[in-house]
């Protein structure tokens, strides 16, 4: 069976990851670097093993992690649909079963907010370990002046946890935001859709997702 460490170890993901980060960079995004990927994977992982998954699904959700932003290399637009498609090439080029591959085609196919659908487990943890990754450590600019409302708002994360609970079936977003740098009521104003389709996804797995920011549950 395919492994992560093979994934992560593979010439052509090192490569792809690295360009499609330098691409997001021109155009001014924030950090699509190893740091968000690993950090993604990671995350992916720990929901599905922290609800009593078994641990070859939660392997699968790291791999479909680590892989998930790699159609950035192509363009931001449709990168999605772009990276399940590279994915595929990959993971077939390394042995992958086939059924295997159309979980994690399915789950990055489907990560991004704006037409994507939860059609596997794979893809209501990918989207969780991705939409929550909020933090200043994401923001390139380091001109305060010239910060946008994406970087302000990511800026004024200054922690971020998820912490799942299987006996509760809680998936609970815990934030710290510097108000002074950004209201509160910013941060719903950029990523509402992103944490509505975070309820979807934890509603597939039979959870409920809730936000508490600066000790205030939101959501």
């Amino acid at each position: 069976m395919v492994s992560l460490a093979q994934v992560k170890n593979d010439p052509e993901v090192i490569c792809y990851i690295e360009m499609a980060n330098c691409h997001l960079g021109e155009m001014g995004y924030t950090d699509h670097s190893f740091r968000h990927v690993e950090i993604v994977s990671c995350k992916a992982r720990e929901i599905l093993d922290g609800l009593h998954y078994p641990p070859r699904l939660g392997e699968l959700a790291a791999i479909a992690g680590y892989l998930h932003d790699i159609g950035n290399v192509v363009s931001r637009y449709d990168h999605s649909q772009s990276g399940a498609l590279i994915a595929f090439h990959i993971l077939r080029r390394m042995g992958m079963d086939c059924r295997e591959i159309a979980m994690i085609m399915g789950a990055i196919g489907n990560h991004d907010e704006g037409e994507g659908q939860i059609v596997n487990i794979l893809t209501a943890a990918l989207v969780l370990a991705d939409k929550t990754d909020v933090h200043r450590s994401r923001v390139r600019n380091k001109d305060f002046a010239k910060f946008d409302i994406h970087d302000r708002v990511n800026y004024a994360v200054e922690s971020s946890d998820l912490i799942i609970d299987p006996e509760s079936r809680t998936i609970l977003l815990k934030l710290g935001i510097d108000t002074k740098i950004v209201p509160v009521i910013e941060y719903f104003e950029i990523f509402m859709v992103r944490m509505m389709m975070c309820r979807r996804a934890a509603a597939y797995l039979n959870c409920q997702f809730s936000i508490v920011i600066n000790e205030a549950k939101l959501l």
